[in-house]
């Protein structure tokens, strides 16, 4: 709340500092016009302007702090002025419309402005009060006296309306807009939180498939085509890597298996792909590697991209009816991919369920939250392509 009221009370005075800075510029054109001899007399003339530009000055720090003796003396010039001008002794009836012109831009325009300062505080209404009695008064006391045209007072008092009613919108508006900003910023982190949550919870969900589900598919066919000493291995990687998770850790790596994910400053693709291939030929799967590996890359764009070809590695071993696939390794200036094929069942790519966690999210998903792609190429009895890309 304190910096709402910090923020509304620069407003006030910047507010305040360029409207009266803008009723002094026009009282002061207005004034000039009186140099038409016999208008206003010579002495009145060079005193209005000098009060009008010590007016200016202290209008002008009105926006830069919130010191309350300036509102007085804008008020006090503008009062001298008022004085000055409507007691002039000249008997010109052109002094009817000038003078009044004059005096009810000064108030009107140019002290008027400084309500907008003077509705932040108790003390402060108490001070506009008497503000606005004092040169309310003086106008038409000038008027009645001099008889002055009644358009400076009609001038005067519309002008200290619209500066209070101004100043009271703004006022009320500020908290408003701050409020209405803080609940912009409340729903942006509570999305941003959700969209995190949800991010999580696919990645774990991968993982979940990649893993556990993956070792209890093959406990559920018994191990078929599957070594019982590697089998046992990834049952145990898969049990360390559920304490981890319960206990609050962060696996690593973050899927079962031997091989590790490595930053592109220690470990090139070939190494990597070296472990992968060692991984399911213990498994039953014999991978052909075709292309050149020895390419680094970012630690991430290296972990989704293993992660998604051990993906695909996984459903050739699991759905193809084969025990052969061939990877081939390509790069370009801005992309690597990696082409897997077999020469196993296919199947139809109509037929594949959108529940399906497999491709949509341990593969397409995972290699586009880095800038990849993936894409796939089947028809039944004809076997299965998949093509990888990561950027460099």
């Amino acid at each position: 709340m304190h910096r709402i009221s910090k923020e509304r009370d620069r407003l006030l005075r910047r507010t305040a500092r360029q409207a009266g800075l803008a009723g002094a510029a026009v009282a002061i054109l207005v004034a000039l016009v009186a140099l038409v001899p016999g208008v206003l007399p010579v002495g009145t003339l060079v005193g209005s302007i000098a009060l009008l530009l010590a007016q200016t000055v202290f209008l002008y720090l009105i926006g830069r702090n919130g010191s309350a003796a300036l509102p007085v003396l804008v008020a006090a010039c503008g009062t001298a002025i008022v004085l000055l001008v409507g007691l002039a002794p000249t008997t010109d009836q052109e002094l009817n419309v000038v003078g009044a012109s004059v005096i009810g831009v000064v108030i009107g325009g140019a002290v008027a402005p400084v309500a907008l300062v003077l509705l932040t505080t108790i003390p402060r209404l108490a001070m506009l009060g008497v503000i606005v009695v004092v040169t309310v008064g003086s106008v038409a006391v000038v008027t009645v006296s001099s008889g002055i045209a009644a358009n400076a007072l009609i001038l005067t008092v519309v002008g200290w309306a619209a500066a209070i009613l101004g100043g009271w919108w703004i006022g009320q508006s500020v908290p408003r807009v701050m409020d209405r900003i803080a609940a912009i910023g409340r729903a942006h982190h509570a999305e941003r939180h959700a969209s995190e949550l949800e991010a999580r919870r696919r990645q774990d969900a991968r993982l979940l498939h990649d893993t556990v589900l993956a070792t209890l598919t093959l406990l559920a066919h018994s191990g078929v085509g599957v070594n019982p000493d590697a089998l046992r291995q990834q049952a145990g990687d898969d049990a360390r890597l559920l304490r981890q998770l319960r206990l609050g850790g962060m696996p690593t790596p973050r899927t079962s298996g031997v091989f590790t994910l490595q930053p592109a400053s220690d470990s090139s693709l070939g190494t990597t792909l070296e472990s992968v291939k060692q991984r399911f030929g213990r498994m039953g799967l014999e991978v052909d590697w075709h292309g050149s590996g020895q390419v680094l890359l970012p630690s991430d764009v290296l972990d989704s991209f293993l992660l998604a070809l051990a993906e695909c590695l996984e459903n050739v071993r699991r759905h193809s009816g084969v025990n052969r696939a061939d990877v081939t390794i390509t790069d370009d200036e801005t992309t690597i991919r990696a082409m897997v094929t077999d020469a196993g069942v296919g199947f139809d790519l109509g037929g594949i369920s959108s529940e399906r966690l497999g491709f949509a999210e341990s593969v397409v998903a995972r290699l586009r939250d880095v800038g990849g792609n993936a894409r796939l190429f089947s028809s039944p009895g004809s076997g299965t392509t998949v093509v990888l890309e990561v950027p460099k």
